[in-house]
């Protein structure tokens, strides 16, 4: 007995390759392909079991068993919900996942919440934010529309609420803080468990993706109790209507995070759902605006207010999803460069109701890409392109382009083989731009690129009509991230189709 292999479904799959590693070619020829993989393992395999992998990868689990079982493992836990005769211990997840489903089902059947909440808390002590979004999974996958599931996204928060381990613990910090009767740090609770403990050590480095999500859903929160007591003082929302409507913003940053989750860890739940609530909750605000801008009258009216109502409880209830579900979710999943990736991304977006909105600088000390080229593929910091990819790109924009370096000396236009509006000799290139006009123009040419070149200006619009159509010739200051002056770049372009859509 003392070499029996036991093998619990509850544990991770890097915990069981570790223990086991005969495991790895046994369950790739299962079809666990990734699991040879030292990066997934680290990353997706410290969180992914047996079962749960095997629901994601539509791997049948009886075969899975079967396989285990012919190996010479024994199982601990249960997978068809009987207990192990050898080992006593919790569900594994996907029994778990099967009731939270379930319950979900119920509340969109109509059942009592109170009676559903009831029979939840009777088998759980608590929930992983990663087992609410595979219930979600589970009940599109299992043929519920889209549109009921994200009519439970609000709904199920209620059942949720006070029930994830975030939750519990924010209580527990609460009655802490309360007999102490103190607000310094010191007297707060330390949280090192889980996916849990991890989102509050990552919310609390200043600038991280989770640290700037968190400070603006406190904003938001804020906010949302403005527009609340203007409605119910009788007085007009809409200045504090417009101030939420920042709220897109915030929702912006958040599509950086659902691809991740689900193309690289495969919860396709947020994706799928929060995505579709968080654009309904934005164009209802945006359409609220609108019309309350439009008439007065109409804000008066009990259907405007209480669309509006109904709107700020459903930006409430992403809020709680989102610090107890979706943010401890990517904690527990994504790794450390994904985070700085997404960190440098979110540099690109403005602020949702904060300012100013901190960096987090380990993520920019490690920013600057070189750029080269490698076997025809140039590589650039914003992602690569094979040379006849960036050709046939350069070729197919609506436009003639002609690049003149800082020496002003001709070192590229495009040619998609199409007539031109300015014809421009092969035997121009490697010379002064100067060659190219007739005398009576150069000394305009040489003060244009001089005020570039100087930093005087970066720009100049030329309007003129060629062949019974407006054309614009657009000349632009290129310059390097660090602002030196690289050269001259000429855009010509018909514009004959805007004044067309113009006019229909």
């Amino acid at each position: 007995m003392a070499d029996r292999k036991i093998l619990y479904l509850t544990k991770s799959v890097h915990d069981l390759v570790k223990e086991y590693p005969e495991l790895v070619p046994l369950m790739k020829e299962l079809g666990f392909t990734r699991i040879t993989e030292k990066t997934a393992l680290n990353t997706v395999g410290r969180f992914m079991t047996i079962p749960k992998g095997a629901m994601m990868m539509h791997i049948d689990m009886g075969k899975v068993i079967a396989a285990l079982t012919a190996a010479g493992f024994t199982l601990g836990g249960s997978f068809d919900g009987a207990s192990s005769p050898a080992v006593k211990e919790a569900a594994p997840a996907d029994e778990r996942t099967a009731k939270i489903t379930e319950y979900i089902r119920r509340l969109s059947q109509g059942e009592d919440l109170e009676k559903v909440r009831a029979d939840f808390v009777k088998n759980f002590k608590d929930v992983d934010p990663g087992e609410i979004a595979l219930a979600e999974q589970s009940l599109l996958k299992g043929g519920v529309p889209l549109k009921d599931v994200q009519r439970l996204c609000d709904v199920h928060s209620a059942l949720f609420h006070g029930t994830t381990k975030a939750e519990k613990i924010a209580a527990a910090e609460a009655k802490v803080q309360e007999s102490l009767g103190s607000h310094s740090p010191a007297a707060m609770l330390q949280r090192k468990d889980g996916a849990d403990g991890l989102y509050e050590s990552l919310r609390a480095i200043p600038g991280h993706p989770l640290s700037l999500l968190s400070l603006e859903n406190e904003a938001i929160r804020e906010q949302l109790e403005k527009v609340k007591k203007v409605l119910e003082e009788g007085g007009n929302p809409m200045e504090e209507l417009g101030r939420l409507r920042r709220i897109s913003l915030h929702y912006s940053k958040k599509n950086v995070l659902y691809p991740i989750l689900k193309i690289n860890y495969g919860f396709s739940g947020p994706s799928d759902v929060m995505w579709s609530v968080d654009d309904e909750i934005r164009d209802t605000l945006q359409n609220l605006e609108k019309r309350g801008h439009q008439s007065a009258a109409l804000r008066e009216t009990p259907q405007w207010k209480e669309r509006l109502s109904s709107a700020l409880t459903r930006a409430e209830e992403m809020i709680y999803k989102e610090n107890n579900i979706l943010f401890p979710l990517c904690a527990k999943n994504f790794t450390k460069e994904e985070w700085k990736d997404i960190a440098r991304d979110f540099d690109r977006y403005e602020p949702c109701l904060i300012d100013p909105q901190p960096r987090w600088q380990e993520a920019f000390s490690s920013e600057k890409k070189e750029i080269s080229m490698e076997k025809g593929i140039i590589h650039l910091p914003t992602g690569e392109l094979k040379v006849k990819e960036l050709e046939a790109m350069l070729n197919t924009l609506p436009m003639e382009i002609t690049f003149v370096d800082a020496k002003d000396m001709n070192r590229y236009w495009n040619d998609d083989g199409q007539p031109k509006l300015f014809n421009r000799p092969a035997t121009a290139l490697g010379r002064e731009v100067y060659t190219c006009h007739p005398p009576k123009v150069v000394p305009m040419v040489r003060q244009l690129i001089d005020s570039f070149r100087s930093g005087k200006q970066d720009l100049f619009d030329v309007w003129l009509e060629k062949e019974g159509e407006p054309v614009l010739v657009r000349y632009m200051a290129v310059r390097d991230k660090e602002g030196t002056f690289l050269g001259t770049l000429e855009m010509v372009q018909k514009m004959g189709f805007a004044r067309k859509h113009f006019s229909t």
